[in-house]
């Protein structure tokens, strides 16, 4: 035994008892500070909690000065995009003893997904109200909190109707989505801040032809109630490191305006006010109203029935017809071609925003079809007209369901 003491002695550190209890309560402590230093039980918010098996070297030093000049714009950061990333992560307070922190990681991480495998985002796009197989359109994004939030926008937007009115009132042409972007970007960031990154559940962006859902495995604080949500209310984020530089690159504001926001931003664009739900998660639901849009840039819509047209609803291609741009391409389309050549019509550059805006709602509609359906991607992949896109511009003179100016 005094043997054993010693041996122990130089690795331990004595304590006397003078109860059982009193034994169990000091081990008690001693398993807790084990447990916290491994990382295996966590006090604090889990964005400041160490990312298990991380280091700096997945952090990337890009992304962080991209960040800091966002931020020094945006909110006047005091740190300048010279600083060492070091710098930025112990101002920000993304630090634990020198290792990144799980929101670190979140951030500014190579590879987010490496590390918190449910922090992606899971988009799909329905063409009725309810969740069926096979999706017609599915995507997962992974990145950085800020490159997912902006890839699931971006989706959103693409699918939803865009009307551009004309410059007879002014210089610039008013533009106009079916739901106000702000509306949708309110919705996605604040999945994507307050959900609950303990749990394997990603964040869901559901866009069904009657509204948008966007779901996040999370709940409310204590402090706030369902209804509380639609008044002024204070600001309780469940992760706050996150939350912060957010904030300071202006995606969310700190004053707990947003759901209010996006109450007003849908009120005044006409639209039925978003609801809020706790179903196996947080989910925020946008109502869509056909043919806003248009209005909202001084069009309106004359309908004649399908008897006196002629035509059935779903000839027309969208609930809002093509785009001018899309008319355009399926003009081109009437020959076989390819996406350079399209792109080139309305002077576009990214293929992807021009494969995602213009090409596949056109694809969804059956306006256009792939000559090389099986190999989405090949390099001998061209575009043409179908039987039914072919109908569509031959009759788009004659239709009456289209959209006039209120002058006319």
């Amino acid at each position: 035994m005094q043997g054993l003491m010693r041996a122990a002695g130089k690795q331990v550190i004595r304590r006397r008892f003078q109860s059982t209890s009193e034994l169990i309560t000091s081990v008690y402590a001693s398993l807790v500070d084990y447990l916290v230093t491994k990382g295996l039980l966590r006090f604090g918010p889990f964005d400041a909690t160490v990312c298990q098996d991380a280091t700096l070297k997945d952090l990337s030093s890009e992304k962080i000065r991209r960040f800091v000049g966002v931020a020094r714009e945006a909110r006047g950061f005091p740190l300048r995009e010279s600083a060492s990333y070091k710098e930025v992560l112990e101002h920000l307070n993304l630090l634990n003893k020198g290792k990144p922190t799980n929101a670190a990681i979140l951030l500014f991480g190579k590879e987010p997904q490496r590390f918190l495998i449910s922090s992606d985002i899971k988009c799909a796009h329905f063409h009725g109200t309810e969740v069926h197989k096979p999706i017609p359109f599915y995507q997962v994004y992974k990145g950085t909190v800020f490159e997912i939030t902006d890839q699931a926008l971006n989706f959103v937007l693409s699918k939803i109707d865009l009307a551009v009115g004309t410059r007879e009132k002014s210089v610039q042409a008013p533009v106009e989505y079916e739901i106000p972007p702000d509306v949708v970007r309110e919705a996605i960031v604040n999945a994507v801040a307050h959900r609950d990154y303990t749990s394997n559940g990603s964040v869901q962006v559901m866009l069904f032809s009657d509204r948008l859902e966007v779901w996040n495995p999370g709940s409310l604080p204590p402090s706030l109630t369902l209804d509380k949500l639609r008044k002024p209310h204070s600001s309780v984020p469940a992760n706050p490191l996150l939350a912060e530089s957010l904030y300071l690159a202006k995606y969310i504001e700190r004053m707990g305006t947003s759901t209010g926001d996006m109450i007003q931003d849908c009120r005044n664009a006409g639209l039925p006010e978003p609801d809020f739900s706790l179903t196996d998660g947080f989910v925020t639901t946008v109502h869509r109203k056909p043919g806003r849009a248009f209005e909202a840039v001084g069009g309106k819509r004359e309908i004649e029935s399908s008897a006196q047209s002629g035509i059935q609803e779903d000839q027309v291609g969208t609930k809002s017809g093509p785009s001018r741009d899309q008319v355009e391409i399926l003009s081109k389309c009437k020959q076989e071609s390819k996406i350079g050549e399209l792109m080139k019509i309305i002077s576009r550059t990214n293929r992807t925003k021009f494969r995602d805006q213009v090409l596949n709602p056109l694809i969804e509609d059956k306006l256009i079809e792939m000559t090389v359906p099986d190999k989405p991607r090949s390099s001998q992949q061209k575009y043409r007209l179908t039987k039914k896109g072919a109908e569509y511009l031959k009759k788009q003179g004659s239709i009456r369901a289209k959209y006039i100016r209120k002058d006319k």
